[in-house]
């Protein structure tokens, strides 16, 4: 039976644990990145420096296998070669045994480039039509669905109200930067770092090498959020190439300012809406076009923009709806994963045009969502029967009372209908938002992409070891991990370990992205350890393999995108309260409020700390991580000085709940929630400083800054509204008895 080297968190509480910076490598070479300066163009031509003994420089030329990270589409070179596409790509590595010499080489390289036009932002990229960055027309991916009859709908509508909204950049803020250590062992080239999917280093390695002897191990990570899925691959191919040449080990650390300018983000998104409504008040159709910037390559923005056009209505359910959307090739910085995957976003702008338009109509925004909301009856967007009991009412019904949402509520609209003077000084507002997560792999990915594979090895003593290849980033995985087999088992949870997550030893159970750990990858050792209690015998060891099998109900066509878009889906309700500084702009958050359908909890203590990270980052998204190109396409921000994030002393105690609702292919009846918590802080938040100031918003971040030009302005986003037909609805407008446009 293999050695299997196990991992507790233990080190990671006491400041123990070695982090990749922390470890000795005998004969270590430092390694640094040579990067484009040239936004887009062509490598015209290239001077290098004469090098030292023991320092070498590796580029395209030095690849044995294919020059590419293979994140789903070959577009991405390890190794820029012909041409770049965006300032920070990587030309070259350089290696040695001084860091500050390997840094002296960097500055002797000269590259010559032919420029060519660039494009940072959707708006460019769409403007350039002659010499396109990616085919003829920058589209690199796009996707589209209907559900039911989208002119049959509008043809009922009396009203249409057309809205855009938009979300920017985030930035991932992890407490360890990018790094890993690439060394040869027995033969096979083995990469150690801050990763969150083994397997994916693992096949990106063997790709640039065209060979499969390699190894990929996590090591003690902090954290990831999704940028440490497939970032890591940048580093390991370059590294690989270098070690199977050198035979030596070498370590890349990134510093963060350059982790902040080269790594990937959240994608920034533009939603563009038309909705329209009938006699009675209620939406019966929406056509919803939407853009994603997915930067230089394609990465895995196609899988996020899926994610969006299967999720696009959200919670609501509307019988007409079209939806379309393009990922656009720009000439920044590949955008990546991040935890949501493309739910925030659309949950910000697809909550925010609800509100709007019920505000538009003159109709409370709540009872307008409620109206609307999904029910155990109804059909998902994807045309799928709900599968088990939706539990919207009671959850929200949950959040409204520990809030005592709507007392404030009608206590802040009566201030600003009776006492407009009162907002001169600090307004108060108070906001909602409703959203879902899809767990799992979009479509059948689960079944056809990654089919997840775990092992259990129970020892002669007892012990039981589980080898799968999900990480733990912080989020708790390895108690959770251990939590379900050893009850499965009942035995003490110390007689249970999780192996580290070593491409060598443990099988291949696929990434820890998705929402997925607990509910595909828990769910089978769920099910290996039902059958290792059954065969159970004393003194022995034994193996117990399962391997994933979706669902019989989970169906799914990819060509026509009907079905079961995900496995399941779990749910989430937030209020935001909060006091704004009529005069800075500034919003104290003075409340927070937050209840969950997740199924059952594995563990209520692990999850309460997901709740908390997770509305606090939306928080962030929401309010003041503010991430702006300049003209040259980089970032402006390069520091934790000037990207902000929130602090303890930025939000309050969150008062928290869940309802219990257990799903029967989820162990112990348990769904995803890690990427739930942080979908609907942002869109509560927004919502809340609306209700404050009086006048609508719908990007984000709301900064200061904006709110500052908002009053000082009166510059707000305008719906524009289009009355077809003698129309039965009083429209009031955004809460001042007028409509904000009419046509």
């Amino acid at each position: 039976m293999d050695t299997v080297n196990t991992r507790f968190k233990w080190e990671e509480a006491t400041g123990a644990a070695k982090y990749i910076a922390d470890r000795h490598y005998e004969g270590l070479l430092e390694g640094r990145f040579y990067r484009s300066s040239c936004p887009r163009g062509r490598i015209k031509s290239v001077t290098l420096p004469s090098l030292p003994d023991g320092y070498h420089i590796f580029g395209a030329d030095d690849v044995p296998g294919q020059n590419v990270l293979p994140i789903v589409e070959i577009d991405w070179p390890a190794f820029a070669d012909q041409e770049v596409r965006f300032i920070g790509q990587v030309i070259f590595l350089v290696v040695g045994p001084d860091p500050d010499v390997v840094d002296s080489l960097l500055n002797d390289i000269d590259v010559d480039y032919e420029p060519l036009e660039p494009a940072y932002t959707i708006e460019q990229s769409k403007a350039l039509k002659d010499g396109a960055i990616h085919a003829t027309d920058n589209v690199l991916d796009t996707h589209a669905l209907t559900k039911g009859d989208i002119q049959a709908g509008f043809a009922n509508a009396v009203t249409i109200i057309e809205e855009t909204c938009s979300t920017g950049y985030q930035e991932h803020i992890y407490l360890e930067t990018q790094g890993a250590v690439c060394y040869p062992q027995d033969g096979k080239v083995v990469l150690e770092g801050s990763m969150q999917c083994p397997w994916y280093v693992h096949h990106t390695m063997a790709v640039v090498l065209g060979h499969d002897n390699v190894r990929a191990i996590q090591c003690p990570t902090g954290g990831g959020f999704g940028g440490k899925e497939d970032f890591p691959d940048v580093l390991a191919a370059p590294l690989a190439v270098a070690v199977e040449k050198l035979q030596q080990p070498i370590r890349l650390i990134f510093e963060r300012g350059e982790d902040i300018a080269t790594t990937s983000k959240r994608h920034p998104v533009t939603f563009n809406y038309k909705t329209g409504v009938d006699a009675d008040g209620n939406i019966v159709a929406m056509d919803i076009k939407f853009d994603v910037n997915a930067g230089a390559y394609l990465s895995l923005s196609g899988i996020v923009l899926q994610r969006s056009i299967t999720t696009a209505t959200n919670v609501y359910d509307i019988p007409n709806v079209r939806v379309e959307g393009h990922a656009w090739a720009t000439n920044t910085v590949p955008t990546g994963a991040f935890r949501g995957f493309g739910s925030p976003q659309n949950c910000f702008c697809m909550e925010t045009h609800i509100h709007h338009v019920a505000k538009q109509l003159g109709a409370d925004p709540l009872a307008f969502k409620q109206r609307h909301m999904l029910t155990s009856q109804s059909h998902s967007l994807t045309g799928a029967e709900i599968f088990g009991e939706l539990v919207l009412d009671e959850m929200l019904q949950k959040v409204l009372d520990m809030s005592d949402y709507q007392r404030k509520s009608a206590e802040f609209s009566q201030i600003e209908e009776t006492h407009p003077e009162r907002r001169k000084g600090k307004s108060k507002g108070i906001g909602l938002a409703i959203f879902q997560h899809g767990c799992g792999f979009a479509g059948d990915l689960e079944d056809t992409l990654v089919r997840a594979k775990v092992k259990l090895l129970k020892e002669p003593d007892g012990t039981v070891q589980i080898l799968a290849s999900n990480t733990d980033i912080g989020q708790g995985l390895s108690l959770t991990f251990r939590k379900i087999v050893a009850d499965t088992l009942n035995k003490p949870l110390d007689q249970v370990q999780v192996a580290v997550p070593d491409t060598g030893i443990v099988p291949d159970s696929g990434p820890t992205v998705a929402s997925r750990s607990i509910l595909i990858v828990g769910y089978i050792l769920e099910k290996a350890a039902k059958k290792l209690k059954k065969s159970w015998i004393d003194g022995e060891a034994q193996e117990i393999v399962e391997v994933y099998c979706k669902p019989d109900y989970h169906q799914w066509d990819q060509d026509t995108y009907q079905g079961n878009a995900y496995q399941a889906t779990s749910y989430g309700a937030n209020v935001v309260e909060v006091e704004v500084d009529m005069a800075t702009g500034e919003a104290d958050i003075t409340g927070a409020w937050a209840v969950y359908d997740i199924g059952k909890a594995i563990d209520g203590t692990i999850f309460r700390g997901q709740i908390e990270g997770g509305l606090v980052q939306a928080l962030g998204y929401g309010s003041c991580e503010k991430l702006e190109l300049n003209q040259d396409g980089v970032f402006a921000q390069r520091s934790m000085a000037d990207y902000v994030i929130p602090t303890a002393l930025d939000v309050p105690a969150i008062g928290s709940d869940l309802v219990d609702n257990p799903y029967p292919y989820g162990p112990n009846g348990a769904k995803g929630g890690g990427e739930l918590t942080h979908n609907g802080g942002a869109a509560a938040f927004a919502a809340a400083v609306e209700n404050a100031i009086g006048m609508p918003l719908s990007s984000i971040p709301v900064t200061p800054e904006k709110v500052c030009e908002v009053l000082a302005s009166g510059n707000t986003p305008q719906l524009k509204v289009t009355q077809l037909k003698a129309n039965q609805i009083k429209a009031t407008g955004f809460g001042k008895g007028e409509p904000i446009n009419e046509d």
